[in-house]
This record gives C-alpha cells, sequence and structure tokens, in this order.
C-alpha cells in the first residue's frame, strides 16, 4: 500500500510552478515570426483593465454629468483615493505645478497595479480555461517590465520638456566635479538609467509571485500527509497568508507609483 502523498510531491510541484508561470496558451498567435500568444497572465492583464475602467467610469459618473457633483458611496471613496495619491505622492515628489501634466499616468499605475494584485487573489480566476488561467498579472516579469520602460521613458520626457534636450543630461552629472571623478561618475549614472526600471521590475513581480507561492506550499502538506490536523493548521496559515497578501496589494501599487513619481520627479527637479 502507497503511503500517504506517494507519488503527489511532483505533481504539487508542477501545480505551483503552472499557478504562477505564464507558459500556458490560451490562443496561439503568432505575427512576422513574432510569438504573440495570449496567455493567461494577457487575460488578467485585460479583464484588470476591463474592471477598471468599468469601475472608474461609475465612480465619475457625477463629475460627467453634472457641473458641481456631490459625491457618495463609492464615488467618494474613488475621490479620497485619487486625493491620497494627488497630495501624499504627487505634491511632495513632483510639486504642484506638475500634478496635472504626470498625475494621469502616475494614478494609472496605481489603480491598474492595484487591481492588478487584488484579482489574483480572487479563486474564481483560477478556473479560466479549465483551470489554467489566474493567477496574478503583476507576477509576470513581462507586465512589470512593460510598466518600468514607460516610467524610463517617461522620466527622459520630464526631463526635456522641463529642461530641453542638451540641459537634461547635464543635469545628470553634478555641477562643480573634477573630471578625473567624472570618468566614474557618467559610467555610474548611465547605470543608474537602468537600475531604475530593474528594480521596479524585480520589486513587484517577486513581491507579487512570493506570495502565491507560498500559499501553494501551505496548501501542499494537505495533499502529501492526508492528516485533518495538518489541514487545519494549514487553512488557518493561508487564511493569515491572505489578509498579509492584501496588505502587500496595497503596498506594492504604493511604492511603484511613489518610485515612479519620485524618478519623474529628480528629473523635473534634478538640484533637489
Amino acid at each position: 500500500m502507497a503511503e500517504p502523498g506517494h507519488g503527489t510531491t511532483n505533481n504539487i510541484g508542477d501545480k505551483i510552478i503552472e499557478h504562477v508561470a505564464n507558459s500556458h496558451e490560451m490562443i496561439h498567435l503568432e505575427l512576422f515570426g513574432v510569438d504573440l500568444s495570449i496567455t493567461k497572465h494577457v487575460i488578467m492583464l485585460w479583464i484588470s483593465a476591463g474592471v477598471l475602467l468599468t469601475l472608474a467610469l461609475y465612480a465619475t459618473r457625477r463629475y460627467r454629468k453634472e457641473e458641481r457633483p456631490v459625491p457618495t458611496g463609492f464615488a467618494n471613496a474613488f475621490e479620497y483615493v485619487v486625493d491620497f495619491v494627488r497630495t501624499g505622492i504627487l505634491i511632495p515628489t513632483m510639486g504642484k505645478n506638475h500634478v496635472m501634466k504626470w498625475g494621469p499616468l502616475v494614478m494609472s499605475f496605481f489603480f491598474l497595479i492595484l487591481t492588478m494584485n487584488f484579482l489574483g487573489l480572487v479563486p474564481i480566476f483560477n478556473y479560466i480555461n479549465h483551470g489554467h488561467g489566474g493567477t496574478t498579472a503583476t507576477g509576470n516579469f513581462t507586465v512589470t517590465a512593460s510598466l518600468a520602460i514607460i516610467t524610463f521613458f517617461s522620466i527622459i520626457i520630464a526631463g526635456i520638456a522641463e529642461h530641453g534636450f542638451f540641459k537634461h543630461w547635464k543635469n545628470m552629472i553634478p555641477g562643480n566635479v573634477p573630471k578625473p571623478v567624472l570618468l566614474i561618475l557618467i559610467p555610474i549614472e548611465i547605470m543608474g538609467m537602468f537600475v531604475r526600471p530593474f528594480a521596479l521590475t524585480m520589486r513587484l513581480a517577486a513581491n507579487m509571485t512570493a506570495g502565491h507561492i507560498a500559499m501553494l506550499a501551505i496548501f501542499a502538506p494537505i495533499f502529501l500527509m492526508h492528516n485533518a490536523y495538518v489541514g487545519v493548521a494549514s487553512v488557518t496559515l493561508n487564511v493569515g497568508i491572505t489578509f498579509l497578501e492584501m496588505i502587500v496589494c496595497v503596498v506594492q501599487a504604493y511604492v511603484f507609483t511613489l518610485l515612479t513619481s519620485v524618478f519623474i520627479g529628480q528629473s523635473i527637479h534634478p538640484h533637489h
């Protein structure tokens, strides 16, 4: 007779990898030799964008219909979050004069990342395409890298728009620096340009992926040991981790948004 859990270890490992990986294709698509297949993370990104657009339109419907609307309910909560991003992130890092210019981008980052993070915790999305869908889109390095690339070019555009093309690149180097030091400082500054988006990419994706792996790993002993007490302990731990993941969802959206705003603000105000 087989021992409890015998032969299931590899299956559990495969399930964990399948859940967090992006290898399963839902729709195969290739254009000019480039693989543009629709994967589960792409589907989750589309769903997140659709949910966010729907909620945003619903929350702002009175603003589009009335001249002086009084927000209530969900609209009031939505306005509170927008005001928090504006006063807590945008104004301190960019200044009031640049909020209207860069606010839409930064707020879009915050709300989209927040939506993707939370939808990744909803179990029903795991049943997309017979159990191959779901998981968190922000756990995909391609998704976070795409957001970071937008940040990378936004930093350059903001600096050029504020100071001009040549002055922007000149601002990267502090004034009154001895020329020998420039031989070291210039390569460091160039590396820093690419380290910033890389850090944004890795921080967000790694944190969101780690949470899901931890939750799945804690469930694994249930199938390995077939013990009721182990099952109760695993479920209890995962309830706690789920609440922790909800906090992480908010924190990671906030951190990505804050760093993006800080980097753009540094390009606008290089000497501050």
